[in-house]
This record gives structure tokens, C-alpha cells and sequence, in this order.
């Protein structure tokens, strides 16, 4: 970044010593060919003013100005654009200037000035005419240089001038650069002080964009750890049940009255295992779902029909009863997502309620919102635990969780269906009452 904001620093300069150059130049060359039109009307006035061009009729060869006058040429032309006399060259090897423009403006106008560039000399020639009193006209001109060979006259000291502001340049655009960028390195190391106020006003919503960046990353980095944490402690218990009981059968120490029951152990937790598993993989899509899922208008109520047929059974085993009322309400989401949603919810409603507690399942439009409503009359969860059981692995009642399959994953997955649908979730609970689940599409 640095090296950028002084490169773009030193280009600058660059183009500002050039714009400068190119203007001064051109500003001095107008100025210049101004001048240069003031004398040579001064030179030609002054000349008509010697009466030596006062009569046609006079002897050329008595006027010679080829030596007075260096730098300055001198044609007298007649009426007829006949040359009469040249200082710089013999009158009869010129044509005839009646075609000239500034001869004719002087002729119709009394005066006439052109400017005509000789491409082979790089030189711009300056020509002044005046009308005499006898009808002839006296020119005067003058070289000068053009304005490209100006500029290359003037080209090393240019360069020169470059070179020298380039190099204060570079010296004052790595100063300022330092200290530009140190409030930004000082905003940075104090991402995490709270208190901390930027120098400038316009980095404040950068600092407050950072900082709430880094309170995230660094939250995303701690649950990632916990997580695996979690997983690796989760993962380990019914693992190590398995080998247990499986090092005990091979090993002959368990009596054929007990190996039954160690059987079933066994496919207990592996059963758990299984669960636990496939709750992570879900998890983990979840985590990395796109915009590329396929929603569809689909009726809530009907999902939730075929949800609560398939857990009929197990609601039936546990003593449950289950019931669905409401009405048809149409959503826009992903079948397969709400369909988990609702399993799980329902699933929670079961494992977490008493012989015959009951689960009553409700769609309905409230407020213009097409909504779920779980609601059973088991356990419940305390208020204090009621903000964190949509946390990763987190329990209420571990023992009854492990006792009932629970993988403490199921309300984090409702989490994540919620949010990718854009709807809401309510809890209302309490120990002994039971559990309310509303989700507001």
C-alpha cells in the first residue's frame, strides 16, 4: 500500500511539472510571437518613415539595407505584387507577391501580418505589411523559433526540473505516507480496546467495521474449537462403550446370561454414534449452504402432516400423543430443509416429555405470517438455560439426553434452517409446564 500511495504520489508530481512546463511554455510563446509582431510593425513604420520607399521611380540601387539591419527582411512590392526591391535577395529572382496574404490585407486594410512555418528549418517566419501613401507596400519579416523548438531547447532543464522534484518527491510522499498510515497501523493493534478512537472521523466506520470483523472471527475461531472439541468428547463416549463391551465379549468374560443385554449396548451406541454423525454432516452443510438451494411454494401444513406420520410410531413407543391442527398455509422454501426442521421440533417435543405428555403441532397465519407452532407439556427449560439451547452440543438435562438418544445438535440445525429461510423463532418455556417452539415465516 505504501509503495502504491508513493507511486501514485511521484506520478502526480510528474504530471503537474509537465502541465506546468507545457503551459508556461505556451502561455510565453503567445506573449513571444505578440512581441515579435510589435517590433516588426515598429521596424516597418520606422522604415517608411526614412522616405526611401516615397516614390516608384526611385534608384533601387541606391537603397541597400542588407547590412544595416541583420536579423530583419525588408520587400517593397508595387501595386501589382511586383517585388521592387529585397534586402536579402535580388528583386528579379522573386515572384510575384500579389498572392501573399498579409501583402492583400494590406492592400484592402492599410496593414497585414501572417505567419508562415518552415518545416525544414524548424523556424516560424513573422511577416508585417503596410500600406505606403504612394500605393505600394512595405513588408517586413523576422525567423523565430517554433514552439516544438522551444520546447526542445528547453528539454535537458525540463528533465533536469523532473528529475529534482521527483526525487523531493519521493523523499516528501514516503514521509507523508508514514504518516498517513500510522493512525491506520495504531487503529489496527487496537482492534480489540473498545475505548480506542480513530484520529481521523472518516476511519471511525472502518474501525467499527474491523473491530466487528475481529469480535467475529475471533467468536467463529473459539466455537470452531469448541466445537471440535465437543465433537471429539461426543464422539469418544459411545466409542469407547463400544470397545468396552466388545473387548469384554472377545475376552469370554461375560456370561451368556449378560451378553444380551451387552448386544444391545453395543448397537445402543452405535446407534447414538450414527446419529451423532449424521447430525454433524448435516451441520456441516448447513454451514456452507449457497443461494443455490431450490426453493419452492410448498404448504407448510402438508409438510408437517407427513412429519408427524412418520414419527406416530415412535411417539406411540414413548406414550406421546401427537396431534396436528391448523390450516394451509403457503411458504416459499426448501422442502427437504423444512422438513427437518419440523422432524426436529417434534422429535425434541417427544424425547423431552413424560409418559403420556402430549405434542401438539399447529399451522397457522398470525399477523399476516404464516407460522409453526411445536408445543408440548414436558420437562421444560429453565430460564437461565433458555438462551443457549440452540448452542452446539449444548443439554439441559445432559443424563436425560444421552438416556433418550439426543445429540445436543437438533435445535443448532433448527437454528440454521431458520436463518437460511429468513424467519424467526420464539421459545417460551418452563420447567414442569413444557416447551412452546413458534417459528414465523
Amino acid at each position: 500500500m505504501k509503495k502504491k500511495i508513493n507511486v501514485r504520489l511521484v506520478w502526480i508530481a510528474v504530471i503537474a511539472v509537465l502541465a506546468t512546463v507545457i503551459g508556461i511554455t505556451i502561455i510565453y510563446y503567445s506573449l513571444f510571437q505578440r512581441q515579435v509582431r510589435a517590433d516588426l510593425s515598429v521596424s516597418a513604420k520606422l522604415l517608411r518613415d526614412t522616405h526611401y520607399f516615397e516614390s516608384v521611380n526611385i534608384d533601387i540601387d541606391k537603397i541597400d539595407l542588407s547590412t544595416d539591419i541583420d536579423e530583419l527582411r525588408v520587400t517593397w512590392v508595387a501595386k501589382d505584387g511586383t517585388v521592387l526591391y529585397d534586402n536579402d535577395t535580388s528583386a528579379e529572382l522573386l515572384q510575384n507577391h500579389n498572392d501573399r496574404p498579409e501583402i492583400q490585407e494590406a492592400f484592402i486594410d492599410g496593414v497585414g501580418d501572417a505567419v508562415r512555418r518552415s518545416d525544414t528549418m524548424n523556424k516560424n517566419t513573422f511577416y508585417y505589411a503596410v500600406l505606403l501613401d504612394n500605393g505600394t507596400v512595405l513588408r517586413v519579416a523576422t525567423n523565430a523559433q517554433s514552439l516544438w523548438a522551444v520546447f526542445i531547447s528547453a528539454a535537458p532543464i525540463i528533465a533536469l526540473i523532473i528529475l529534482l522534484i521527483i526525487s523531493v518527491c519521493v523523499v516528501i510522499s514516503h514521509l507523508l505516507t508514514r504518516h498517513l498510515l500510522k493512525p491506520i497501523e495504531v487503529m489496527v493493534s487496537n482492534l480489540e480496546n473498545a475505548d480506542y478512537e480513530s484520529p481521523y472521523k472518516e476511519l471511525e466506520p472502518l474501525s467499527e467495521m474491523l473491530r466487528s470483523q475481529h469480535t467475529d472471527i475471533l467468536s467463529a475461531a473459539k466455537a470452531r474449537q469448541d466445537f471440535t472439541a465437543n465433537v471429539s468428547h461426543e464422539l469418544k463416549t459411545p466409542l469407547t462403550a463400544i470397545s468396552g463391551y466388545a473387548e469384554l465379549l472377545e475376552g469370554g468374560m461375560v456370561g451368556e446370561e449378560k451378553q444380551k443385554h451387552f448386544y444391545q449396548e453395543i448397537r445402543k451406541n452405535a446407534d447414538r454414534l450414527l446419529a451423532l454423525i449424521n447430525d454433524i454432516i448435516k451441520l456441516s452443510e448447513l454451514d456452507r449452504v449457497d443461494h443455490a438451494l431450490e426453493f419452492e411454494e410448498l404448504d407448510l401444513y402438508e409438510v408437517a402432516a407427513e412429519c408427524m406420520n412418520e414419527l406416530s410410531l415412535n411417539a406411540k413407543l414413548k406414550d406421546i400423543n401427537i396431534a396436528l391442527d391448523g390450516e394451509r398455509c403457503i411458504i416459499c422454501g426448501n422442502r427437504e430443509l423444512i422438513k427437518e426442521l419440523i422432524e426436529n421440533l417434534a422429535q425434541n417435543a417427544i424425547r423431552y416429555n413424560n409418559p403420556g405428555g402430549k405434542v401438539a403441532i399447529t399451522v397457522k397465519s398470525i399477523d399476516n405470517r404464516n407460522c409453526l407452532i411445536v408445543k408440548d407439556n414436558g420437562i421444560g427449560i429453565p430460564a437461565a438455560d433458555q438462551q443457549r439451547v440452540f448452542e452446539r452440543f449444548y443439554r439441559v438435562d445432559k443424563s436425560r439426553s444421552k438416556a433418550t438418544g439426543g445429540t445436543g445438535l437438533g435445535l443448532a440445525i433448527v437454528k440454521h434452517i431458520v436463518e437460511i429461510h429468513d424467519a424467526g423463532i420464539e421459545l417460551d418455556s418452563a420447567p414442569g409446564v413444557g416447551t412452546t417452539m413458534t417459528i414465523m415465516f
